[in-house]
C-alpha cells in the first residue's frame, strides 16, 4: 500500500512523534510511506525509509497557494492509496486538495480537542464530507468536536495513539542505569514534566504548585523538558518564586525515555489534552503518574495513576505529595497496572494494526 501521511509540521511534539511513530511501523511492514509536512524544519525525522517533502507553506495567499500546488503535484505524482492528514491546518488543506488532485481515501486525525475557535470548527463542519473517515485521539475528544458542531454526531471515531513499549521500557536493572546517564544526584527525589513551554500546559500552575512543597520536601527537585515560547516568562517566575535551585529547565530533550524511568514522579499540568501521550509514554516507563483531568488523560491513564482537576495549583500539588508519600507496595502494584494498560491497549502495533483496517475501508474497533 502506498500511504501518504501530510502534517502541519515536524517539531518536537507529542503530535508529531506519533506521525513519525506511525510511519516507521507502516514502512517496517513493507508499506511504501511519505511524510509531506506544511511548514518549518523537521525537528522530528523517521528513519530512512520513509520519504519527506517540505511543502514550504507560509502566512500569505501566494504562500498558502504556492503550498497547495505542491502538495497536490506531489500526490498525482506519488499516487497514494491513502492520504492521511493529522492536525488542524493539515486537515483542512487536504480536505481542500481532493477537489484538485486524485485522493483515493481520505482520512483526517485531529489531535487536541481545542483546535481552534468558532471558524475552525465552522471550517470543519463545512468541509466534513470531504474526508472519508474523522477521526481524534480520544473519546472525550470526539464528544469535544461534536459539542462544538466541528462534525455530525457518529461521524468521527475515536483511535487512540500508541507507544513503542520496547523504547519506553520498565524492565528490571534499567531505572538506576538511567537516572546516571541523566545525572540524578543520590538521594534525590525526582518530579519530571515534559511538554511544549505554551499556555496549554500550564507549566506556571506547576511551577506555583511544587513551590508549595519545596521547603516540606527538601529532595524533591523538578525538571522541565520542553522548549517554547513561554520559556523566558517560565524562568523568570521560577527565580520569583525562589525556585532557582530546585527547578531545572531542560530545552528540547532527545533521551526523553531515559529522563522517564529516572524520574519518581511524572506529572502533567495541561489545561486540556487530546491524548496526552508523554504520560502514555511515563505508564510504559514504570514511572507513577501525577496529571490534570484533562481531555483524554482519564482515559488513557485508566485509573491507574492520580488524576487532580485542571487548572487548581492546590489539587496538583496534593496530588503530588500523596505520590511522593505513596508506599512501596501501593506504587509497584499502581505502575504495574499502568504498564499492563499501555501493553494491552496502546502498543503502537496494536495501534498501526487498526490503522490498516481503516485505511483499507474496514471495520476496526
Amino acid at each position: 500500500m502506498r500511504i501518504l501521511l501530510v502534517v502541519t509540521g515536524l517539531r518536537m511534539g507529542g503530535a508529531e512523534r506519533q506521525v513519525a511513530d506511525l510511519s516507521e511501523r507502516l514502512a517496517a511492514r513493507g508499506h511504501a510511506v511519505a511524510i509531506a509536512y506544511l511548514t518549518g524544519e523537521a525537528a522530528v525525522r523517521p528513519g530512512d525509509a520513509v520519504e519527506l517533502h517540505a511543502l514550504g507553506f507560509s502566512k500569505t495567499p501566494f504562500g498558502v497557494l504556492r503550498g497547495c500546488r505542491r502538495l497536490a503535484r506531489l500526490i498525482r505524482a506519488w499516487r497514494p492509496d491513502v492520504v492521511h492528514s493529522h492536525m488542524v491546518h493539515a486537515n483542512l488543506i487536504a480536505r481542500v486538495i481532493r477537489l484538485v488532485a486524485p485522493v483515493r481515501r481520505l482520512i483526517c486525525t485531529a489531535h487536541s480537542p481545542a483546535e481552534g475557535g468558532r471558524a475552525v470548527m465552522w471550517a470543519y463542519r463545512l468541509t466534513d464530507r470531504l474526508a472519508d473517515l474523522s477521526t481524534h485521539v480520544s473519546r472525550e475528544a470526539v464528544a469535544a468536536f461534536e459539542r462544538a458542531g466541528a462534525v455530525p454526531r457518529g461521524r468521527m471515531r475515536p483511535v487512540l495513539n500508541g507507544v513503542d513499549v520496547r523504547m519506553f521500557s520498565a524492565a528490571p536493572g534499567l531505572r538506576a542505569q538511567s537516572r546516571q546517564r541523566v545525572g540524578v544526584r543520590p538521594g534525590m527525589r525526582l518530579l519530571l514534566s515534559v511538554g511544549r513551554l505554551a499556555g496549554e500546559k500550564n507549566h506556571a500552575s506547576l511551577l506555583r504548585a511544587f513551590a508549595r512543597l519545596a521547603q516540606p520536601c527538601p529532595d524533591v527537585a523538578l525538571w522541565i523538558a520542553g522548549d517554547g515560547p513561554l520559556r523566558p516568562a517560565l524562568l523568570a517566575q521560577r527565580a520569583a518564586l525562589g525556585l532557582d535551585e530546585r527547578v531545572a529547565f531542560l530545552g528540547e530533550r532527545h533521551d526523553v525515555p531515559d529522563l522517564m524511568r529516572a524520574a519518581d514522579v511524572f506529572v502533567l499540568s495541561s489545561r486540556f489534552e487530546g491524548f496526552g501521550l508523554v504520560v502514555a509514554e511515563a505508564m510504559a516507563s514504570g514511572t507513577l503518574v501525577v496529571a490534570a483531568d484533562a481531555g483524554g488523560v482519564a482515559e488513557v491513564l485508566g485509573g491507574t495513576g492520580i488524576l487532580v482537576p485542571p487548572e487548581d495549583d492546590a489539587a496538583l500539588a496534593r496530588g503530588l505529595v500523596e505520590a511522593l508519600a505513596m508506599d512501596s507496595g501501593r506504587r509497584a502494584a499502581m505502575t504495574a497496572s499502568a504498564r499492563r494498560r499501555v501493553e494491552d491497549d496502546l502498543d503502537i502495533e496494536r495501534v498501526v494494526d487498526v490503522w490498516l483496517e481503516l485505511y483499507r475501508g474496514e471495520t476496526a474497533c
